[in-house]
């Protein structure tokens, strides 16, 4: 059986093992007990633990130390947020005025959370903020005042949808919502409102004892089974959860199903003859359909393999999918037909200029797993219990985004443009291909965290490795001081008579040196990387710099971008070292069917 934590959180998707090793904890004393478990629960990790009172003002900490920081964790007292007011709740509905529970515990929660946030003003920190556990029974007068202002119960579940407003505020900050974790595992299990007073919202004890009564009292373990290491487990892998999301590790880029007993029950060709024959669609396959939808909201690309005659699929699909919650329409390429499965998943990725490493492969067979991960080693496998599928695809974190850019919304729809981009690309002569395309190409500068285009920035260098000359992955404290010291970064967009790519390349220079250039793979084949390389060095140029270098650590992954340089004109003074330099007499120049435009007159120029 599952624990709270691995049914919540699955791991089945993980490849890179996540390793918090320093976290700062801020909070009540719920986060002193928080802290104690964790260390058990994790003892590599170090924490450094800042109780947070009502009025509280935290400690000054350097940057080195702040720099080293994994995240920080801020639990808010509901104590203090909805004040001991709460416990003398009689005298308030004697008020001529009462309190109103709701705009107080708002107006608290901006006070804490503003001294809270303090680190994360100050170096960008990543944040997470828990939700509060709501309590578990009804706090009203009476039952016709339940889920109103005057019950603290529904004020509290006010609150946390309050907070999850404000923390959208914040950069590089999430709501923890371990009122979640509580739901699912059972208040009951670790929640000490039965006991102590509905604010306090901290954990029983399975130790307490009573001495000195006059009748004895049973041990509170004989009482009350209590599940508090597993609530503290499942709080802690939340934490490794939101860490693994921000930095998209191990991300999923698309989903490839099987159809036959994976996408649906029973076989297409046997089990759906006449009417009534068909097998039940009840469960999981209804949750399977919609999870699709799901996923493709996150930018994650869907497609179907399968050994099937397509004719049939395509015919018999309304009567399958019924109710008709998923068309065929609904996934970006199909390979239905009797070549192996491994073959046609390169396809698909090499059409979608992705790796294996990025690809879920769903099917029910044990023979076609084993054939497809023995082929594509990196690729992961799902599918032999359908009732864990649904719930891995959607729960782990590797199908997860941070934050959905304009690019990511509208995903699908480009790779369908790109494919008929290609399609046309393969009937045509290269050079009449380009000629033809209408390339645009437009050129901005970031320099602050608040620009528009920062959350794309962001998620293209955190997800791409392909074409990334140094592999390196950048959060909001990288950003930062990395403007701080004069470094700069340079975002390109990208369309043609096909598609709208959207920002597609990052270039960082610091200098007359460029540190790291990243570019989407879906516009490989088309120059746009020297486009972009050439648009930059000219700024550069124009700003004063005469030799530019350049440098590319090797991966197994990158590849493609391993000769932009010298397609560029850079030379490499050391044969065999990826150290290049442009000589100050040497302008690179543009593809000739790259249209690019003129650089914008202002850019954003405060870091923040």
């Amino acid at each position: 059986m599952l624990d709270t934590a691995a049914f919540l959180f699955p791991a089945e998707l993980e490849v890179v093992e996540t390793k918090l090793r320093h976290v700062l904890i801020i909070g009540s004393c719920l986060s002193e007990a928080y802290v104690q478990h964790f260390r058990q629960h994790s003892p590599g990790t170090n924490y450094i633990h800042i109780m947070l009172n009502a009025a509280a003002v935290l400690p000054p900490l350097t940057d080195a130390v702040l720099a080293g920081l994994d995240l920080q964790y801020i639990q808010l007292p509901l104590r203090s947020v909805l004040t001991d007011a709460a416990v003398r709740i009689y005298d308030n509905d004697q008020r001529a005025d009462p309190i109103d529970w709701l705009a107080m515990g708002q107006a608290n929660i901006d006070r804490l959370l503003d001294a809270a946030m303090g680190y994360n003003r100050q170096f960008g920190v990543l944040t997470l903020v828990s939700a509060f556990v709501v309590p578990q029974n009804d706090v009203a007068a009476a039952l016709h005042d339940t889920h109103t202002a005057a019950d603290l119960r529904w004020v509290v579940s006010g609150l946390n949808a309050y907070l999850a407003r404000r923390v959208r505020d914040f950069t590089n900050c999430y709501l923890a919502d371990v009122d979640m974790i509580a739901g699912s595992l059972g208040r009951h299990f670790f929640l000490d409102d039965f006991i102590s007073f509905h604010a306090h919202g901290a954990m029983h004890c399975p130790d307490w004892s009573e001495t000195g009564r006059i009748e004895a009292v049973p041990p509170f373990a004989d009482l009350h089974e209590n599940r508090t290491e597993e609530f503290c487990a499942a709080v802690f892998r939340q934490m490794e959860h939101i860490y693994r999301v921000h930095h998209q590790i191990d991300q999923v880029k698309v989903v490839i199903f099987d159809l036959d007993n994976t996408l649906w029950r029973g076989n297409l060709a046997e089990d759906y003859g006449p009417e009534g024959s068909k097998p039940h669609t009840h469960g999981w396959p209804l949750g399977l359909w919609e999870a699709v939808h799901h996923l493709r909201r996150r930018g994650i690309v869907t497609a179907i393999v399968s050994k099937n005659d397509e004719q049939a699929v395509i015919d018999g699909w309304d009567s399958v999918v019924d109710p008709p919650f998923l068309k065929l329409e609904d996934f970006v390429l199909r390979r239905i037909n009797w070549r192996p499965k491994a073959e046609n998943i390169a396809s698909i990725l090499d059409a979608l200029s992705l790796t294996a490493k990025n690809a879920v492969f769903v099917d029910d067979h044990p023979v076609e797993r084993a054939a497809v991960q023995a082929a594509l080693p990196q690729i992961r496998v799902l599918g032999a219990n359908p009732y864990l599928t649904r719930r891995i695809l959607l729960w782990s974190a590797e199908t997860r985004i941070a934050q959905r850019s304009e690019e990511s919304r509208r995903r699908e729809q480009m790779l369908g443009q790109q494919i008929r981009r290609d399609t046309e690309r393969q009937a045509q002569p290269r050079d009449a291909f380009l000629a033809d395309l209408q390339t645009r190409l437009t050129v901005q500068e970031l320099s602050a965290i608040t620009d528009p285009a920062f959350a794309r920035v962001k998620e293209l260098v955190n997800k791409t490795s392909q074409f990334n000359t140094t592999g390196q992955h950048w959060d909001v404290p990288d950003y930062l001081t990395f403007w701080q010291r004069g470094g700069r970064c340079f975002a390109f967009w990208v369309a043609d008579r096909f598609v709208e790519y959207g920002l597609v390349g990052v270039i960082f220079t610091d200098g007359a040196t460029i540190h790291q250039y990243v570019m989407s793979c879906r516009v490989l084949g088309m120059e746009i990387e020297l486009a972009g390389l050439v648009a930059v060095l000219t700024r550069l140029r124009a700003d004063g710099a005469g030799e530019i270098a350049a440098s590319v650590v090797v991966s197994p992954a990158n590849l493609p971008c391993r000769d932009v340089y010298q397609r560029a004109g850079f030379v490499q003074p050391v044969p065999d070292r990826p150290a290049f330099r442009l000589p100050a007499d040497v302008q690179p120049r543009y593809p000739a069917h790259v249209q690019v435009a003129p650089w914008p007159a202002t850019t954003l120029t405060a870091a923040a």
